[in-house]
């Protein structure tokens, strides 16, 4: 592709919020006509450049430069006008309305406080049409498929007479056909002059539509390049942070546990949820501790949530100890024996203004129903086992949980899944955000259950903890297992060729 001009300029850009610096000196450059994908993990940055960007947030320092001149929005609106326009992943219209009225939304035309609901009309088709797309302007918008609803957002967000269209996360929710005809309209007004921001967690997606790519980690720029001229390896390692070496012979993952079984606790063949989960053979077995891999996105916590019952499955087969069972909901897996921590351990896990004996004992008074009272005496019994089994520091049983480190308050989360007494614990990213002392006692408390015989399932974004702690590991990518790696081919370097859906050797 030929050079455009700069359509987009972010210099500097340094957000901080108490405590943390969310973005620190971030350069970001669009060209007008080209599609850029805006790349990283979990905390890398991405949500608040957009955010900066669009007006949300104003930022402490750098400058933002829009074909050629200075602007700073202060809010949405102000991006909008000059020419900034935003689709997100949950489209933000009124499904009640009709496809006219949300284009027009806030803008129809009119005189003396009346519509002029022709005009309103023939301006939605116009919109439409330069997507490409024949819709009934008269249809309710929640009656239309999610694919189309969010062709009507970006025909909306371009009646704005926008110049860069941000798209985030715009294919989170379409199936493959759904995606290629969204594919369609970014091409068609990548060809117009278009500057298009997508982000998205699919790296498929970023090789079959954009031009260029930028990938953010902990705030910070790892670099901008084209994404012809970047191998997926390469793309996977710099978004990890993790410089990708050839090293297949390396120490071998963990061992096999001697508490490991022929016979599986939990098998499912097919198991699947439409635009969460393809479908998904997976066998656990008492004493086994398997890792699930896989970039954001690639459908880790969808598998977990359905292994727990917290979503659905649309079809499949799950079974628990050779014979056939249905998760309709959570208290059923733990009636059967599962665990799970949840990887947002403020939003999920969590009660901060309970105390640590609260938040310890409230899984199992679930498990007991409510005519099962734990009593206080069993509740400081459990406590006080745990706080010492766990070495959680804490002053007492009594203290607010929200006092606690990170590190303690993951722990008192899985006391509090202990002690049901699980024969599955299905962990999601459980060493995240705390410090490394407690991330080596956390892994080492996964051994030890492991090697008594419960079945660990563990989610991670660090391949290097995967490879310390599971006996084997399966590779998620773009929502379906692509291959799994133990003993001597668990290394760091096979589970990212295989994340990033190549046999490539560096």
């Amino acid at each position: 592709m030929a050079e455009a001009p700069p359509l987009l300029q972010l210099r500097g850009i340094t957000q901080r919020f108490p405590g943390v610096t969310a973005l620190s000196g971030v350069d970001f450059t669009v060209r007008a006509g080209e599609v850029h994908a805006l790349l990283g993990e979990n905390g890398a940055g991405k949500s608040t450049l957009i955010k900066v960007l669009t007006g949300v947030y104003t930022p402490d320092e750098g400058s933002i430069m829009l074909a050629g001149a200075p602007i700073r929005p202060a809010s949405p609106k102000d991006a909008e006008r000059a020419g900034i326009s935003t689709v997100y992943q949950e489209v933000n219209l009124i499904p009640a309305l009709s496809v006219a009225e949300n284009i027009a939304l806030g803008r129809q035309p009119g005189r003396f406080g009346f519509i002029h609901w022709r005009a309103v009309r023939r301006h939605a088709r116009e919109a439409l049409a330069r997507l490409g797309l024949d819709c009934d302007v008269d249809a309710e918008l929640g009656s239309l498929s999610v694919a189309l609803q969010q062709m009507v957002a970006i025909a909306r967000a371009l009646d704005l007479r926008a110049r860069l269209l941000v798209l985030d996360e715009p294919t989170a929710s379409l199936d493959e056909n759904e995606v290629g005809e969204l594919f369609s309209v970014i091409r068609r007004l990548r060809s117009e002059g278009l500057g298009i921001v997508f982000v998205t967690h699919f790296l498929d997606q970023v090789y079959a539509i954009s031009d260029r790519l930028t990938v953010l980690r902990n705030g910070e720029l790892v670099g901008t390049y084209a994404t012809a001229g970047l191998s997926r390896l390469s793309l996977v390692g710099k978004m990890l942070g993790r410089e990708v070496t050839d090293d297949s012979g390396g120490a071998p993952g963990a061992p096999a546990i001697s508490g490991t079984t022929d016979v599986p606790l939990l098998e499912t063949r097919g198991l699947a949820r439409q635009r969460a989960v393809h479908p998904l053979d997976l066998t656990l077995r008492r004493g086994e501790v398997t890792g699930l891999a896989g970039l954001l996105g690639s459908g880790r916590t969808e598998t977990a949530r359905l292994l727990f019952g917290l979503d659905a499955a649309d079809e499949g087969e799950l079974r628990l100890r050779g014979e056939s069972a249905v998760l309709n909901s959570p208290r059923d897996a733990i009636r059967l024996g599962l665990a799970f921590c949840s990887e947002d351990r403020k939003t999920e896990g969590i009660l901060p203004n309970l105390s640590v004996r609260e938040n310890l004992i409230i899984a199992l008074q679930a498990k007991q129903g409510a005519w099962r009272t734990v009593t206080r005496v069993e509740q400081e019994k459990l406590c006080a086992h745990y706080i010492a089994a766990l070495r959680i520091k804490t002053p007492n049983a009594g203290t607010p949980i929200r006092n606690l480190s990170g590190g303690n308050q993951q722990k008192v989360l899985l006391a509090r899944w202990l002690a049901t007494r699980p024969e599955l614990i299905i962990l999601d990213e459980p060493t995240r955000g705390i410090d490394v002392g407690a991330r080596a006692e956390i892994e080492q408390l996964i051994a030890r259950l492991s090697s008594e015989g419960l079945a660990v399932l563990l989610i991670s974004s660090e391949v290097e903890e995967l490879v310390r702690t599971c006996t084997r590991v399966l590779v998620l990518r773009e929502r379906r297992v692509t291959g799994n790696a133990s003993g001597t081919d668990l290394t760091p370097a096979r589970l990212m060729q295989l994340m990033a859906g190549t046999h490539e050797r560096a």
